[in-house]
This record gives C-alpha cells, sequence and structure tokens, in this order.
C-alpha cells in the first residue's frame, strides 16, 4: 500500500491531469462534463496517463523503446513507487482506491504498440482483437471508476468501447489510409474486389469500400444495441453521460450513412440540432433493461471481463454518486454542445491548414473538410 501523499500534491496532480485532457482531447474533455464529478475527477487521470501513453508510442515516434518504458512506469505505479510525474502520481492513487487490474491497461498499451508497428488486420475477430484494447479496456476501466464490477456489466461496458472503435474506424478510413493505416478487415475488402495494399498507395471511395464501410457500421450497430443492459447497471448519475456518449457515436454511424458512406474524401460530422436532441433523450429515454443482458460476451474481450473478476474490491461505492437533477444536467448538457460545436469548428480550421500545406490532398479535398463543397 503506497504512503498516503499530501492533498496539495493529489489536487496538483489533478490540475495537471484536467490541464492536458483540455490541450489533448477537448472533446473528450467535453463529454466528461456530462459525469458526476466523483467519476469525472478520476476519468481525467486516467486518461492523462493514457494520453501520454499513446504520444510516447504514436506521436512522438518511440515505438518499441517506449512500449518498455510505459511497462516500466506501471511497474512502479503498481508497487506505489510512481514516478514524479503527475499522471502517474495520479494513476497510482486510482489503482488503489479502484482497484484497477493492470491487465487493463497493459491491454491499451499493447494496442498503442500495435498502431506504431502497422498491424494489418485481416478478419473481424482481429479487428476485434484490437478494439478490445484500445476502447474495450477503457469502457471497462470506466465502469471500475463508476464502482460497477459485475462481470455482465463489464462485458456490456466492453462492448461499448469497441462498438465506439468501430465507429471511429468506419468515420476515419480516409484520414487513416493517408497516414497509411487501414483497420478495415482485409478479408471482407478481398470480398469487394479490393486489394488492399493497393487501395492504400491511392486511396479512394467507390461502392466496393463502402459495401465494407456499411458491414463495420452493422457490427457496431450489434454491440450499440446490447449496452442497455449494462448502462442499466451504473449509478444513476452516471447513465445519462454514458448513454450519451453511445447514442452520439452511434448517430455518427448513421450520418456517415447519409453521406452515401464516404468516409475517404470527407468527414461525417453529426448536426447540433441532433446533437442536442439525442442529449435529451440520454437523460430523460428509457433504458431496456434486458437488451443484451443475455448476450455472451465478443470472445476477444473475455480476458479482460477475468482480470475485473479476480481482482481485489476497491474502496470506492457506486451508491455515493448521486444524479444530477433535470435542470442542471439540460443546463450542462447545452453548455456542452456549445463546447463540441466550437471544438469541431476549430478542428476543421486546423485540418484546412494541415491539408493547405500537404500536396496530397486535392483542392476539392480541402473545400470539403471546410464544409464549402
Amino acid at each position: 500500500m503506497p504512503t498516503p501523499e499530501p492533498r496539495d500534491l493529489a489536487a496538483a496532480d489533478l490540475a495537471a491531469c484536467r490541464r492536458l485532457l483540455r490541450a489533448g482531447s477537448k472533446s473528450f474533455y467535453a463529454a466528461s462534463l456530462l459525469l458526476p464529478k466523483a467519476v469525472r475527477d478520476p476519468a481525467c487521470a486516467l486518461y492523462a496517463f493514457c494520453r501520454l501513453a499513446d504520444d510516447a508510442v504514436d506521436v512522438d515516434g518511440g515505438g518499441q523503446h517506449a512500449v518498455v518504458r510505459l511497462r516500466e512506469r506501471l511497474d512502479r505505479v503498481y508497487a506505489g513507487a510512481p514516478q514524479a510525474i503527475a499522471a502517474d502520481r495520479a494513476l497510482a492513487r486510482i489503482v488503489v482506491s479502484h482497484a484497477l487490474p493492470r491487465t487493463l491497461l497493459d491491454a491499451l498499451i499493447e494496442g498503442f504498440e500495435w498502431d506504431s508497428s502497422a498491424r494489418r488486420y485481416e478478419s473481424l475477430g482481429e479487428l476485434h482483437a484490437y478494439a478490445a484494447r484500445v476502447a474495450g479496456a477503457v469502457g471497462a476501466m470506466m465502469a471500475l471508476l463508476m464502482g460497477v464490477r459485475a462481470s455482465e456489466a463489464i462485458a456490456r461496458a466492453c462492448d461499448l468501447g469497441v462498438a465506439m472503435q468501430l465507429t471511429n474506424i468506419a468515420r476515419d478510413v480516409g484520414e487513416d489510409a493517408r497516414n497509411g493505416r487501414l483497420y478495415l478487415p482485409r478479408v471482407w475488402l478481398r470480398e469487394a474486389g479490393i486489394d488492399a495494399d493497393l487501395w492504400l498507395t491511392a486511396p479512394v471511395f467507390d461502392a466496393r469500400l463502402a459495401s465494407v464501410i456499411e458491414r463495420l457500421l452493422i457490427e457496431a450497430d450489434r454491440l450499440y444495441a446490447r449496452v442497455d443492459s449494462g448502462i442499466a447497471q451504473l449509478p444513476a448519475g452516471c447513465r445519462p453521460g454514458i448513454n450519451a456518449a453511445r447514442l452520439l457515436y452511434a448517430e455518427i454511424g448513421q450520418e456517415l450513412r447519409r453521406r452515401g458512406g464516404d468516409s475517404v474524401s470527407q468527414r461525417a460530422v453529426v448536426p447540433g440540432s441532433r446533437k442536442l436532441a439525442l442529449l435529451m433523450q440520454a437523460y430523460a429515454g428509457p433504458i431496456d433493461v434486458s437488451a443484451g443482458a443475455a448476450e455472451p460476451a465478443i470472445p476477444e474481450t473475455c480476458f479482460l471481463i477475468d482480470a475485473v473478476a479476480a481482482a481485489a474490491l476497491p474502496s470506492a461505492r457506486a451508491d455515493e454518486i448521486q444524479a444530477l437533477p433535470w435542470w442542471r444536467f439540460r443546463a450542462r448538457a447545452l453548455w456542452v454542445l456549445d463546447l463540441f460545436e466550437r471544438l469541431e469548428r476549430q478542428e476543421r480550421q486546423s485540418q484546412a491548414l494541415r491539408h493547405r500545406a500537404s500536396p496530397s490532398w486535392t483542392d476539392t479535398e480541402l473545400l470539403l473538410s471546410r464544409g464549402e463543397a
């Protein structure tokens, strides 16, 4: 058991994690504001470590050496002697207070490692294995931060994480391809008559690719449809925020369908009016407690569920997390929606600047990124 740290150091570490979250993922920061403070604070700290880990392996080009260093940092976190890094110290406290199994964080780092090595995904099962690591593990950890540990609830949390990752992949096919990455199952591409390696040299959208993207969206929808029973097991204060994440991400897939499935020359963005309607639905809409309750976990997430089941019980109590009253949730949802809209405008402007500097982008693609075409 680590020695308790001074309260002022813990507060400073959390403030540093919040700053990193605001700078590194403004959309995640905005979404976190729909969660109760008792969950939002540890979620910020967890995100900070994950963000630094992802950057070390991928953005900074650290590769395998960075993975080794990250695992050494985790050794110290789980030994109760973290490095003098705010995110590491904050994570060490969460590991104890919420009994986070190391398997979940190791899985996440392994997913980052797969990204840096440009791993190929032949089948849907292999893609599930990747999504389980980079998103299913996060879903499981978020459930633990909410004080929920039942295996069925963890399975549904993993389902939600995997579904959201599949949506991300479907939405970002063009962006990933321009970075030399391809996450669509290659067997599906071959069945559609697409040579994956040749396509990567000159990514274009056509009806064949649309059919593959639709298959991925169907799989994401299948997983979204079975998470209700898991959301129903969350503390009342957490259900609207997690339900909002589920509804908003699922709507990205619907918006992509409205655009004919084209995620190569454009990026699907859910209109603000639709987001507001979904946020209101997330708070007031009924949850089908039976949806997904009898469904087995997808095989690729079972190791995460088993790790949670084997972990010691934490000191956190789910019944201490209180729900926001309707009027406060509505006010916060409106503020978050406005923040989302501003962040998306900033992102489109940043993309336009990047594209202007890149000769690989056509004038049409630049106009599309600005919403002018």
